[in-house]
């Protein structure tokens, strides 16, 4: 008895669709392994070989944390680039570019002499691979969650465009896993002398079968169709100026719902890690230790999360994360002066929950906010812009409020004051769970037919 045609279809469908995640998945671990390796190595590595020595403890790590800001500040300008050329050219061959430029600057990341053996040129080459990274990364995310959504069924999308989400606390574990592993086989010295570089030179395999398995993958049809469709058409367009002229509402809410969610990020992965080795001298293994457990937990809870937005609606679970994100500070620092390992992971795995509460459901978000024509330049440009001055910023900050108060309380403070601006963002948001992404594109063609006067 041979299956029904449609059931046929269904799992050919299912496999295409799995193929395309664990693409841009693969993409997304190797990317994120590197960027991230470079936040814990800024604050375990960088700032003790690549700056001069300070009296102060912390000016050390805000230096490094300037370095790692540049990456920030380039990713929206790959996002600008990346953005328009994959909304030109396709999702798949700018992928393909990103990978090999951030493993390029990673690799080359490991080969650099530190302050003691070329002075002031070590930060300063250290800026620009930062930026080369950081530049490729702002192409990555855009193009991955988009070559993920085009291809989701409509009420499925929060659930499968979450998994390159995940991807994300999945290359930030296999960096802490890394550097764990190298810390337990070398003594402190052997690791800041060199050890440490064999993470950054690792980037080159994982890169390697990363970039394979993104050539195994095609655009889907829906971007396939709409760029013959503006090929032939003088009165649609694509790019940055395009979005900001068509759809500056969508860019600002992208980027007001980015701003809480990527702060709390950072303090509670990289600002954590200086506020227990810093301010509470805890072991640096012990610690990465304790953020490889948090970091399965958050590739467990996203997922799950994007499903749940699918179901309950895109609105209503993020209005539940940053109303619980906003609580966050008060608590955690508390917990982490516990001086036990078990409550002061429940402080870290409770901060990844309450982030993935927003995290898992933007890329759905963010792809329904623009049409196809220009939805790699939308989404890329709400989503890198808001970097620049949260997730970037959000370790020095607290690191500076830290050493200025010795307390706690006013960074919880400041992660407060980001959740309402997040707040307003989703209080504005339109519910469009189940929406089709052809009936966003129908919406914008009959837009630029009633500016014609057709309609």
């Amino acid at each position: 008895m041979t299956a029904p045609a449609h059931d046929t279809r269904r799992d050919n469908s299912r496999k295409g669709l799995g193929r395309v995640v664990t693409a841009a998945m693969a993409g997304t671990v190797v990317e994120w392994y590197e960027f991230f390796l470079y936040a814990t190595a800024a604050t375990i590595v960088f700032n003790v070989i690549m700056f001069p020595p300070s009296d102060d403890p912390y000016a050390p790590i805000i230096a490094a944390f300037l370095t790692y800001a540049v990456g920030f500040v380039a990713r929206p300008l790959g996002g600008i680039v990346f953005g328009h050329f994959g909304d030109k050219f396709g999702r798949k061959k700018l992928l393909q570019f990103a990978i090999i430029l951030v493993g390029v600057a990673t690799f080359l990341m490991g080969c650099l002499p530190t302050f003691d053996q070329i002075g002031y040129w070590a930060p300063a080459l250290l800026v620009l691979l930062r930026f080369a990274q950081g530049f490729a990364v702002g192409g990555e995310w855009g193009g991955g969650v988009l070559l993920v959504a085009e291809h989701s069924p409509n009420k499925e999308r929060g659930f499968w465009s979450s998994f390159p989400q995940a991807a994300v606390p999945a290359g930030n574990l296999l960096a802490t896993v890394v550097l764990l592993v190298l810390q337990w086989t070398l003594s402190d010295e052997d690791f800041l002398g060199w050890g440490w570089r064999i993470a950054f030179w690792l980037s080159v395999v994982i890169v390697g079968v990363g970039y394979y398995i993104r050539t195994r993958v095609e655009d889907a049809p829906i971007f396939q169709s709409v760029r013959e469709e503006v090929a032939e058409s003088k009165a649609q367009s694509y790019g940055v100026l395009e979005v900001l002229k068509r759809y500056p509402k969508g860019v600002l809410t992208a980027m007001g719902l980015r701003f809480a969610e990527n702060v709390l990020y950072y303090l509670v992965v990289t600002f954590s890690i200086v506020y227990l080795r810093t301010y509470l001298e805890y072991d640096v293994a012990r610690i990465l230790g304790l953020m490889a457990i948090a970091h399965v937990a958050h590739f467990i809870f996203v997922p799950i999360v994007g499903r749940f937005t699918d179901t309950l609606g895109r609105k209503p679970i993020y209005l539940v994360g940053v109303l619980l994100g906003a609580t966050w500070g008060f608590f955690a620092f508390p917990m982490f002066e516990s001086g036990n390992d078990i409550v002061i992971l429940a402080a870290i795995i409770i901060g990844l929950l309450f982030h993935a509460f927003m995290y898992a459901g933007q890329p759905a978000i963010m792809a329904e906010l623009f049409p196809t024509r220009m939805r790699y330049s939308g989404v890329s440009l709400g989503y890198q812009v808001t970097s620049i001055v949260a997730g970037s910023l959000a370790p020095i900050i607290a690191t500076a409020l830290l050493g200025e108060f010795e307390s706690s309380i006013p960074v919880a403070l400041y992660l407060v004051a980001c959740c309402v601006i997040t707040l307003i963002a989703v209080l504005a948001l339109k519910e469009s769970k189940g929406i089709s992404l052809h009936d966003v594109d129908d919406a914008d063609r009959e837009r630029l037919l009633a500016e014609k006067g057709t309609v």
